[in-house]
């Protein structure tokens, strides 16, 4: 391999990710390279910049935006969103972090995944980052005409909005921020919003000068690609640079000789006056592997685990609603650990604070018991070893484990990845007596002067006082820029034309695409073997899994009443999480851990192919390596079998926790929420998702709290009822993804299993509600941003394959365009449900409502006339061929297997689907756009924000049914 200009300083094999990994710096520059070369198919390729900000104006993140909006080799508007067109990727995308900034992409194929890596590294290296770029993506103040209101718009500012709307977000902020006052910990990577005005374009082009250069780039590979090609594409880029004296390096945060408090008000929630708090430690410096993995599972211990003492004494107490807290940091230059509760009265902050402290010093004094410790280190170990990193690629997850001690200047960068030797030593001495955890208590907590208390308090007026000083920082920087009206128009406009302005053909012909012929025309099946086991279906899926067997039980929820839905999700977490006939919830949930790798259960709701009637279950999912298959089994079978419903303590805890968590996810996750509700009218799949994962569930939830309190034996009654009518053997499915001599050898296990379950109970047809209202809904919450939602059917209106391409290029271009780009929020876009026959549209975190619903409205004409003769249908029929067949690990392969076999969808559909996406003409893009521009008049809105925002809209034409308080 050819070498020149690099220095190899390290070459490896690592057993645990299967790896040979070499290591080079760069001679005339210094980047740092980690080259890691495996049998994955799906490559990854980041570069990553130390960006520690000086500040709260958001520089690094208005920066990671930026560079992505055209280049030197690539000069179009958003060579990111092409990609996103039409590109096979499996990964692409950009992360601001308190000390980083990392730009990593991933894709199966080869020739995709080197484009994808040239255009990133022309964009970071060389973007054409102009002022009005600058403006879109940071901060600027938007007059579009006369008579209008003066506000401030960029996609960042907005976001971060959204953010500081979040008081679960600024109480995370302000923990880490609490403990680093003297280092760059101490600010807002993200920028926050009363502080990026003050970014001046100047400083902004200066950051990426002195940041963005090879002389301060980690840069990885992974997979199955030529390592000498990497350096040979890298080299093309490092050789055009001279080395640059860099001031990156994270400073230390010396430790503070006393402790820290810090308290808050945030927006009262209606009549709510509880509140939240975290007590945060900073912990060492160190980079050493053995002491990082040693809390890593201390911090399982403490909370990780429902039988987790910290965990449970917080819980237990009856001061709050359900833990917060970041738990263990450990991807910084200094760790720190952070535990809380949420939904605790500011009376009740201080008994609060004593229960955590005496917890931690009882547990020092009487030590971890044996099987908690087995426990903890069973879970931790498991976890490392299936290295199961869901959806995203594996090879990202390296990436972020090694820049934890890589970027420090350590040049151990695996050092994290390469567990087997630090687990050893923990287990030894553990073996030898050594009080290992509850040391690092004393330690790192307890005997720890640096540490701090963040309080937050609810007050009624917060949001209007922010809105107030939005508006006042406004007149501040009108005054400031010294400009008139008709100045601020003439900018606005100039930043609108050139956002409006489409790309040069020419330009975008410079952008590398991929070709039909690059594309796959057969879909990707999963080797399934259906069987019949015991009056049941069993689906058997040969697949490498490392030794272990992957279960998951589907048991019908035909039978369930629909006043009992909204009550199915705590049955479900009941059956795991609230002790049997033998155990309590504590020693079954440290049998959980000590002998599986998790077991859960959770419902499954869809449309189905070839009925109207939606597929409903509610499945039990287990884990195991094959030695323990028995163990796993039996416990499945207590959970289903011997779950003690009558705790009524216990289970008010678990629906304190359910409650908390579902109001802490309604301003991160509003477009998931207000998508649901609108879909909800429309069928009975979405309407029953509704009930147990919507909105209608949290009102459920608040009602149930007070029939617990009023009508326990009512509601014990209700979930025996859901364990009659769910748990038995007809109908259900059992789906096994594991290796083929593991599946023909353990095969007496599980069907001795089935046996165990209750065969047919008699069951009538399950009860239904009455049809829901279809209405127009504001649904309002204490934020500064919204999530504005329509929908509309289009049933009998469409061809399956064309409209996913379609929808594919309505949301990379003109939903993009409008509600991101123009409209400043922080995405727009539309999803089509091929089963419900549905096009749903969405936004996130956006400062509009009239125009996102007029740029909704306007997508049928969009279609009507665009110009798909420059490359753009192919963009989209690669993109969406792409989306078709994700990249997943075995256990979802085998998941993904199970829900189409419920939904009835075949690989027979699945082809035909691929065939249309592939067979896509531009008429068929037209088509779709008369029936959408048709039914706009017909479709349904939502929207949740605040109520000035819902107010507002209403005046201008929005004409709710109803409006609600959520929050």
């Amino acid at each position: 391999m050819n070498l020149s200009g690099y220095t190899s300083i390290l070459s490896v094999k690592v057993g645990e990710i299967a790896s040979k990994v070499d290591m080079y710096v760069h001679d005339k520059t210094g980047a740092r390279i980690l080259s890691i070369c495996n049998a994955d198919e799906n490559k990854v390729f980041g570069i990553t910049f130390r960006t520690p900000p000086e500040d709260s104006t958001g520089v690094a993140h208005i920066l990671e935006h930026s560079v992505l909006c055209g280049s030197r080799k690539y000069p179009v508007k958003e060579p990111f969103v092409d990609l996103l067109k039409g590109s096979l990727q499996t990964f692409l995308n950009a992360m601001t972090y308190p000390d980083k900034t990392c730009y990593p992409v991933a894709s199966q194929n080869l020739k995709d995944f080197y484009n994808l890596v040239d255009i990133y590294l022309d964009a970071v290296f060389f973007p054409r980052i102009s002022r009005e770029i600058f403006e879109q993506e940071g901060w600027h103040l938007d007059l579009p005409e006369a008579g209008t209101s003066l506000t401030i718009k960029g996609v960042v500012y907005n976001e971060m909005k959204g953010v500081y709307s979040s008081p679960d977000s600024r109480l995370a902020e302000l923990s880490q921020q609490s403990l680093f006052p003297q280092t760059t910990y101490g600010l807002d990577s993200g920028g926050h919003p009363s502080v990026i005005p003050s970014l001046t374009y100047e400083k902004f082009l200066d950051f990426h000068r002195t940041h963005y250069h090879p002389s301060n780039a980690w840069i990885f590979f992974y997979g199955d690609d030529d390592p000498a090609t990497r350096l040979e594409l890298l080299r093309e880029y490092l050789d055009q640079f001279e080395a640059l004296e860099t001031a990156s390096a994270v400073a230390v945060q010396e430790p503070l000789s006393t402790p820290v408090e810090i308290c808050q008000p945030f927006e009262a929630m209606g009549e709510d006056e509880s509140g939240m708090l975290t007590m945060n430690w900073l912990l060492p410096g160190t980079k050493d592997p053995q002491t990082i993995l040693s809390c890593r599972i201390l911090d399982g211990l403490l909370t990780g685990m429902n039988a987790s003492p910290l965990r449970q004494a917080l819980i237990e107490s009856g001061l709050g609603e359900d833990l917060t807290g970041a738990g263990l940091e450990h991807e910084m230059a200094q760790m720190y650990y952070s535990v809380g509760m949420k939904g605790v009265r500011p009376e009740n902050f201080q008994t609060v604070r004593d229960l955590v402290t005496d917890t931690l010093k009882r547990i020092v004094k009487d030590g971890f018991e044996p099987d908690l410790i087995e426990a903890g280190i069973n879970s931790a170990e498991f976890d490392l070893r299936e290295n199961n990193t869901g959806s995203y690629p594996r090879g990202l997850m390296v990436m972020l484990r090694s820049l934890a001690t890589w970027l420090y200047d350590d040049q151990a960068p695996l050092a994290l990845v390469a567990f087997e030797e630090p687990l050893d030593r923990i287990k030894k001495r553990l073996a030898d007596g050594e009080k290992v955890f509850e040391d690092l208590i004393r330690r790192y907590l307890l005997e720890n002067r640096h540490h701090s208390t963040v309080l937050l308090t609810p007050e009624a007026g917060v949001a209007a006082r922010m809105e107030q000083e939005e508006q006042a920082l406004i007149r501040t920087l009108r005054d400031k820029c010294g400009l008139n009206d008709e100045d601020l128009i003439r900018r606005t406009r100039l930043l609108r034309d050139m956002q409006e302005t489409p790309d040069a053909l020419e330009s975008l012909a410079l952008l590398p695409v991929l070709s039909r012929a690059d594309i796959d025309p057969k879909v990707r099946m999963v080797p399934t073997e259906r069987r019949e086991w015991e009056q049941t279906v069993a689906l058997l899926h040969d697949l490498p899994t490392n030794d272990i067997c992957y279960m998951d039980l589907a048991l019908d929820l035909g039978g369930v009443p629909d006043r009992l839905l909204p009550l199915v999700p705590l049955f479900a977490r009941g059956l795991t999480e609230m002790g049997t006939t033998r155990e309590d919830y504590v020693a079954f949930s440290k049998r959980i851990n000590s002998q599986t790798g998790g077991v859960h259960a959770r419902s499954l709701v869809s449309q189905r192919e070839d009925s109207p009637e939606p597929v409903a279950r509610l499945i039990m999912r287990a884990k195991a390596v094959s030695g323990r298959t028995g163990d796993m089994l039996d416990i499945v079978h207590d959970a289903l079998m011997l779950t003690r419903f009558d705790d009524r303590e216990r289970f008010r805890q678990m629906l304190l926790e359910e409650k908390a968590g579902f109001e802490q996810a309604l301003i991160p996750s509003g477009h998931h929420f207000v998508g649901l509700r609108l879909r909800s009218c429309f069928n009975r799949a979405d309407w029953m998702q509704e009930q147990m994962g919507g909105i209608e569930n949290l009102f459920f939830l608040r009602e149930l709290i007070r029939r617990v309190e009023e009508d326990w034996t009512g509601v014990l009654e209700e979930l025996e009822t859901l364990r009659r009518l769910v748990v038995r053997r007809p109908g259900a499915v059992l789906n096994l993804t594991a290796g083929e001599d593991f599946l023909a050898a353990q095969e007496e296990y599980f069907r001795n299993f089935l046996v165990l379950l209750p065969e047919e109970n008699g069951l009538t047809a399950a009860e239904r509600s009455g049809e829901t209202a279809c209405l127009h809904e504001g649904l309002s919450i204490p934020a500064q941003v919204n999530y504005v939602g329509k929908v509309c059917d289009l049933r009998g209106y469409v061809s399956d394959g064309s409209t996913l391409v379609a929808a594919k290029y309505l949301r990379t271009s003109w939903l993009w365009e409008q509600v991101r780009v123009l409209g400043g929020a922080y995405g727009g876009f539309c999803n089509y449900g091929r089963l419900s026959g549905l096009m749903s549209f969405g936004s996130y975190r956006d400062p509009n409502i009239i125009s996102t619903i007029e740029a909704f409205d306007g997508s049928g004409a969009f279609l009507e006339r665009a110009d798909l003769d420059n490359g753009d249908l192919l963009k989209a029929v690669i993109g969406t061929s792409g989306d078709l067949d994700p990249y997943q690990l075995p256990d979802a392969k085998g998941f993904a297997a199970l829900t189409q076999y419920l939904a009835g969808v075949t690989d027979e559909v699945r082809q035909r689907i691929r065939d249309e996406v592939l067979a896509t003409e531009p008429r068929h893009i037209r088509e779709l756009g008369a029936a959408l521009r048709e039914k706009a008049a017909s479709g349904l809105v939502c929207v949740l924000g605040g109520e000035e925002a819902l107010a507002q809209a209403a005046e201008q034409g929005v004409r709710f049914s109803r409006t609600l308080r959520v929050l």
